[in-house]
């Protein structure tokens, strides 16, 4: 047998409400809330009343008018708009209350500039969750928890004890999405990596890159030729968003061959343990999702024992007012004296924050080597 719910207003208090004509709309209001929402909007209504009265009839001192901030704030963060502006109306009425009952002067502008901006910072918090259908700081935990998913998606899979790698991302502005992204994958000996860059940096293209990085994770290791479908993928969107570029790697981890594939993305270089020297990959293509059919030249070699494979993002050699081949010296110069006496783990973060400097851009690094 089903029990019936206990309505929220009991109908006596209901009819007696709906007889003062200025209370017929807040009665409409409150039974349209949802239940949870209409539980802290009692709540939060009760409390502000109750701020204004107890400054008038206890005290001042241990009740002030600034208890309002808080539980406007509270307000914006967990009420609907609807719920929200009817706070707000009671907010008023506490401090029409204690002008009246107490005196205009107790009122300083200060104070009213203050709960002025308090409302409107929390109706634009509730305007944005509203937008978003989340309530709380539930926006906040889904943003930080797509973070943690695309670092470890940037993260190399397990390589075997004779084969190192190294990762290092920085985001523009310290923040925790860019434009810059990694993923890889192992299958058997064979492990495939992609440096991807998207246009823009920092939280500007970070929501661009949380939804590529997926849909280019999900592509890595399932197609046979990986940009290629990444291209096919960009291009069928709709819009201008900008362009992408990036490098893919496929190395055998029991003979070293590999093949490198360019989309627009700087050169990835080369370390030959036998010369002691650098060098620049012949890869090249064009970016992807500008034409419907792309052309890339593959590059191929065998990573002997000493060998390293360095692949990036023009965040590393572009910088304003110089060219792009300069930068490029340079980063072959950092890693001549950055990573071959300190080893190649260690000296990876020193070229990239080294590299970063004097410069806000997001940036991302690999290593692949072989001791």
């Amino acid at each position: 047998m089903s029990s019936r719910r206990t309505p929220l207003i009991p109908p006596r208090l209901r009819a007696l409400l709906v007889r003062v004509p200025l209370l017929v709309p807040l009665v409409r209001l409150l039974r349209k809330s949802s239940s949870n929402d209409r539980h802290r909007l009692i709540a939060l209504m009760v409390a502000t009343l109750l701020v204004g009265v107890l400054d008038i009839q206890v005290s001042d001192h241990w009740f002030s008018p600034a208890l309002l901030v808080p539980l406007m704030l509270i307000g914006g963060l967990q009420l609907r708009l609807r719920s929200l502006a009817i706070l707000l109306c009671a907010v008023i009425a506490s401090l029409l209350y204690m002008a009246v009952a107490g005196g205009v002067m107790r009122l300083g502008p200060g104070l009213l500039i203050t709960v002025g901006f308090t409302a409107i910072l929390a109706w634009i918090m509730a305007r944005t969750r509203a937008k978003l259908g989340v309530q709380g700081l539930r926006g906040d935990a889904m943003l930080l928890e797509l973070r943690d998913r695309l670092k470890r998606q940037s993260e190399l899979p397990h390589l075997p004890k004779h084969w190192g790698g190294k990762v290092v991302l920085k985001q523009a502005g310290g923040s925790s999405f860019g434009g810059d992204f990694v993923v890889s994958v192992r299958q058997g000996d064979r492990v495939e990596i992609a440096v991807v860059d998207v246009s823009g940096k920092g939280v500007d293209a970070g929501t661009r890159a949380l939804m590529l990085s997926g849909t280019f994770g999900g592509l890595l290791g399932s197609v046979d030729d990986f940009l290629h479908a990444c291209n096919s993928y960009l291009h069928r969107q709709r819009g201008d968003e900008g362009f992408v570029t990036a490098a893919h790697l496929s190395l055998d981890l029991s003979t070293g061959e590999y093949v490198i594939t360019s989309a627009g993305h700087p050169p990835v270089v080369k370390f030959d343990a036998g010369t002691g020297t650098w060098h620049v990959s012949a890869a090249k293509g064009v970016v992807l999702g500008v034409v419907p059919d792309l052309h890339c030249e593959p590059d191929t070699g065998v990573l002997r024992k000493g060998d390293a494979l360095m692949l990036y993002t023009d965040g590393l050699i572009e910088q304003p007012g110089r060219d792009i081949d300069a930068g490029l010296d340079r980063l072959l110069g950092e890693a001549e004296r950055r990573l071959l006496p300190t080893g190649y783990r260690e000296g990876a973060r020193q070229i990239v924050n080294s590299m970063s400097a004097g410069h806000n851009d997001d940036c991302a690094l690999v290593l692949i080597w072989r001791p």
